[in-house]
């Protein structure tokens, strides 16, 4: 691994469910028309700032779109799609509103604790599994990417998780002490070290 690996997070365009504060999850969720500027502004921003030479992106709907877009605006290499860097799943527990979600089943709340790490949405997944699944993404892209400028379009929650396993934080305090505006960005830098050069930045 080189100095020169640098390797750009940032959270899809906004949506509805953003909008209205609904628990997104795997759900085809689409981009607000504001979703939609925030992306092509974002597009233009990172084409002027950096030589991106790959794209990575979630395979769901709103990062597909997010991606889309910022190609569009002048961010050259064509995405590819992992499932890795998808949010977590809450299966049937997903349109829910926030106060909804956490009011009704705080066993899935960070701030419960403990339970929350292994607390199963029905039909969806754990938050232990979610963050071994984006972890593994991350550590295989730091693998692959030597003296590259990667860009990964991805979700808020898997942007906590790497912040938090760089910063050395636990899954709970990563998603406690973290947050994330749509189409904001996160640059790191990758050698023996991981170093955050800048977080949740917005154009």
């Amino acid at each position: 691994m080189t100095e020169r690996t640098r390797i750009l997070l940032v959270r899809h365009g906004q949506t509805d469910w953003n909008r209205e504060r609904r628990i997104q999850g795997w759900g085809a969720s689409s981009l607000t028309r504001r979703g939609r500027e925030q992306a092509r502004a974002l597009g233009r921003h990172l084409a002027a700032t950096y030589d991106i030479d790959r794209v990575v992106a979630s395979d769901l709907r709103r990062t597909r779109e997010t991606a889309a877009l910022l190609r569009d605006a002048g961010v050259e290499p064509e995405p590819t799609f992992q499932r890795a860097w998808r949010e977590r799943d809450f299966g049937r527990l997903q349109g829910l509103t926030v106060e909804e979600l956490f009011g009704g089943y705080p066993e899935y709340a960070a701030t419960s604790g403990a339970v929350a790490i292994d607390a199963e949405p029905p039909g969806g997944e754990r938050l232990r599994d979610a963050y071994e699944r984006v972890i593994d993404g991350w550590e295989q892209l730091c693998t692959d990417a030597d003296g590259e400028t990667v860009l990964v379009v991805t979700h808020g929650g898997p942007i906590y998780f790497v912040l938090g396993d760089v910063r050395g934080q636990d899954v709970l305090t990563a998603v406690l002490d973290h947050s994330q505006e749509n189409c904001a960005v996160n640059e790191l830098r990758v050698g023996e070290t991981v170093e955050v050069v800048r977080q949740n930045e917005t154009v």
